[in-house]
């Protein structure tokens, strides 16, 4: 195999309380990208890798953790420091309960096929701050040593140099982490149809879509030819 294209899966959140019908905070149609994603399973990247949120009960993100009246998911906003600089803080939407530490909406759906995943990465696991990424919380003066996965060393050891992502939802998770990929300096993608959002309109889907090509992320297709360079790695190579 070519050394100078090593590319990796990344599969973001592809959880139960992500997707319908009993998700707590279920994107539609989550569900139905597992097919597409287990195809990309079979394929020869050299790294393929799961997120999982995996929150404790008192996480920051959840509504039910705050006083009323500024606590309603999805439409209360909040303002979260840096654990170790006050000065450096993130507003963030408030949501409900999910993706609890030993609970069914944690796992990974049934449909998706972890045989062929090679690292599961559990994040935002610090209650004290937020954590789309599965890279790092958002914070970077300091970065929040405690909440980092591990992932970008993941990366590097096994000398990546692309990295496809996929997964749940495109306007948070996914859009997250492939910034945050793209700032490693991978070339990045995000795979149309392997994604789906929050918010499929324009504030939603369409927003992320600006960002992430904003910060160099391609958006690409299953048939397209950034995965056919993919299918052209032999399976003994991997």
């Amino acid at each position: 195999m070519s050394t100078d294209f090593k590319p990796a899966l990344i599969i973001v959140d592809l959880q139960e309380d992500f997707c319908p019908p009993n998700g707590s905070l279920a994107v539609a149609e989550g569900r139905s990208i597992a097919p597409i994603i287990n195809d990309l399973l079979r394929l020869p990247f050299v790294k393929k890798i799961a997120t999982k949120d995996f929150h404790p009960p008192n996480h920051v993100s959840f509504a039910s953790n705050h006083p009323e009246p500024h606590n309603k998911p999805f439409t209360s906003f909040i303002t979260i420091p840096n654990p170790h600089n006050p000065d450096e803080t993130q507003t963030s939407r408030l949501w409900p309960v999910h993706c609890v530490q030993g609970t069914p909406g944690a796992e990974l759906i049934p449909e998706l096929d972890i045989s062929k995943v090679h690292t599961m990465i559990e994040k935002g696991q610090d209650a004290r701050v937020e954590m789309y990424s599965a890279f790092e919380a958002p914070f970077r003066n300091p970065i929040v040593k405690e909440a980092s996965s591990g992932l970008a060393q993941i990366l590097r050891d096994a000398e990546v140099t692309d990295v496809f992502v996929v997964g749940l939802a495109t306007d948070y998770c996914v859009r997250s982490t492939a910034i945050d990929a793209a700032a490693e300096g991978y070339k990045t993608y995000v795979i149309s149809e392997a994604t789906k959002a929050v918010d499929p309109g324009e504030e939603g889907w369409g927003k992320a879509k600006r960002e992430l090509e904003s910060a160099g992320v391609e958006f690409v297709s299953v048939v397209g030819e950034e995965l056919a360079k993919v299918r052209s790695i032999k399976d003994s190579a991997v």
